[in-house]
């Protein structure tokens, strides 16, 4: 089951939550709806590593557990926050300064490709102290590269 809600605020966040699963599509159809269209491929891809992970990694897919995720659009940022209910993990400090076959490589030190992938994505990667909940931010205006992924 899929859960939506939209709060009216002067910021306003829309959430999302849904038992642990693999099948993502209309979750993901629904985070990106107002992407720009260059932009969808790349995002698309982040948010699929970091919504895998929740359920999958936080979650053991327990059907019972929920992955929650508020989002909102500010100017040119869009702005993720994904909550799971697993035990956490300890977040890696930085995966965006390795090469991807040092970060492939370090996978045991929970700093593999998807993570790797979360770095190169978006522009700010943030956990919270347990590592259950990621915050995940991407400008699209004025970004000083081109997308990733046509």
């Amino acid at each position: 089951m899929i859960a939506v809600s939209s709060r009216p605020a002067k910021r306003s966040w829309n959430t999302v939550s849904f038992a642990s699963t693999l099948y993502l599509v209309p979750i993901l159809d629904l985070l990106l709806a107002e992407i720009p269209p260059q932009w969808r491929s790349e995002v698309r891809l982040g948010l699929q590593e970091a919504l895998v992970n929740a359920a999958k990694h936080g979650n053991k897919l327990d059907p019972s557990k929920t992955v929650l995720v508020r989002f909102s659009v500010v100017a040119d940022q869009y702005w993720w926050v994904i909550s799971d209910q697993g035990t956490g993990f300890k977040p890696p400090e930085s995966c965006d300064t390795a090469s991807l076959e040092e970060n492939i490589a370090c996978q045991e030190n929970e700093c593999g490709r998807g993570l790797y992938i979360l770095y190169q994505v978006f522009d700010q990667v943030v956990w919270n102290g347990q590592g259950t909940e990621l915050r995940l931010c991407k400008r699209v205006k004025g970004s000083s590269r081109l997308p990733l992924l046509p």
